[in-house]
């Protein structure tokens, strides 16, 4: 008796999205899951810690898992996958490429995407294997889940939810591979997922850089509470959103509907599923969200994002908390996201002052901003002429 085919599908990155995805698809019997690393010592940590992933629920239930397959070898982790999804952050995906790359079967259709996927991710995979031509590069829209509070190699917390998920295909691939992931990706989501027609629909949805940016401008910007100042404690992301930071978050929002619009008339394109960051949130969300009615509620009270700490630490020279400058939300949401919208802008030739500011006063904050901005050079196809007011 030929025993029935298990979809393989390996993970690349171990931090909250990843350690989730890999407790969630293990409960399907006919997925075999393989979570790769690049940190050489995870996986003796995920031994240390019983060899046993837990997800805790909303509910309080508490789901475990034991993956197949834990490595830091990528040869290990790829050799025989028909779907790898990097996890990783945005700003470390370019060496997660480069690692893959030689491991990658050529045997096969091999589909290659990121969650999340905007940052460029399909001009930076094709830049690194676009010379391979049975693989083939996709990327969803978000997160399918809220993860948090994450304790490597053991555990992590599940916040909520997207009812519906969408992803999309690099703009090279053949119409006939979209109907095979799609039915990938339903064997592994219990959301049903939805295919968009063009990969900017993607690109043009960075909820966590103006999300995240925002409401660090609105905190400790130039006119915010804590600007210059310790915090006394640790708020919370969405919970303790400041009206600031809303302020400056439906800024951003609409400036990116300005890309979109400008995107659309030189492509030739329909992004009209690039909307509005506060429609994008509640129809993603629905009943868990109490009160819908503006902006800065929709954050304060959808109950997926609640209890999300602020990536603080204790200051060095004073009391109280300040932002660790090296977590993700910079080195990702900022160096990689914002930037990548400014660049974006220019190309097109619409102005984002408010996403430029937030941009520019953050990469002074840090210190630094190495961001490589994965745009071909040939990008727009059709150059823009007028500009977008």
């Amino acid at each position: 008796m030929i025993a029935e085919y298990k979809l393989k599908v390996t993970i690349c990155g171990a931090g909250n999205t990843g350690h989730l995805a890999a407790v969630l698809f293990s409960q399907n019997p006919k997925v075999d899951v393989t979570l790769f690393s690049s940190q050489p010592e995870f996986p003796a940590t995920y031994r240390k810690n019983g060899g046993q992933i837990h997800a805790l629920l909303n509910d309080g239930t508490l789901l475990k898992a034991s993956p197949s397959c834990v490595t830091a070898c990528p040869y290990e982790a790829c050799r025989d996958a028909d779907v790898i999804i990097i996890t990783t952050p945005i700003h470390v995906r370019d060496n997660v490429l480069k690692l893959i790359q030689p491991a990658l079967p050529r045997n096969k259709p091999v589909f290659v995407g990121a969650i999340p996927g905007f940052g460029g991710f399909d001009w930076l995979a094709e830049y690194r294997l676009g010379t391979l031509p049975n693989i083939v590069l996709w990327g969803m829209k978000d997160v399918s889940h809220i993860a948090f509070e994450l304790i490597r190699g053991n555990s992590v917390k599940l916040g909520g939810a997207k009812s519906h998920l969408y992803v999309a295909l690099h703009r090279r691939e053949k119409p006939e591979m979209a109907e095979i992931l799609i039915g990938y990706l339903n064997q592994l989501y219990e959301s049903p997922v939805m295919l968009l027609a063009d990969y900017l629909e993607i690109t043009l949805t960075p909820g966590n850089p103006i999300m995240h940016g925002s409401v660090i401008y609105g905190l400790i910007g130039p006119w915010g509470q804590w600007h210059k100042h310790s915090f006394s404690h640790i708020p919370c992301w969405w919970n303790d959103c400041p009206e600031l930071g809303a302020y400056f978050l439906a800024r951003c929002d609409e400036e990116n509907q300005l890309l979109r619009k400008a995107a659309e008339a030189a492509l030739h394109i329909d992004l009209s599923s690039v909307q509005p960051l506060q429609q994008e949130i509640v129809e993603a969300y629905g009943d868990l969200i109490a009160d819908s009615r503006t902006l800065l509620s929709v954050l304060r009270t959808n109950q997926a994002y609640e209890g999300i700490p602020l990536p603080l630490i204790k200051a060095k020279n004073e009391e109280g908390y300040v932002f660790d400058q090296h977590h993700r939300v910079f080195q990702e949401d900022i160096a990689c996201g914002l930037s990548l919208l400014v660049a974006i802008g220019k190309r097109l030739n619409v102005p984002v002052p408010y996403i430029n500011e937030i941009y520019l006063w953050c990469c002074e904050y840090i210190g630094e901003n190495s961001a490589t901005v994965p745009i071909p050079t040939s990008w727009p196809e059709i150059r823009v002429v007028t500009e977008c007011a």
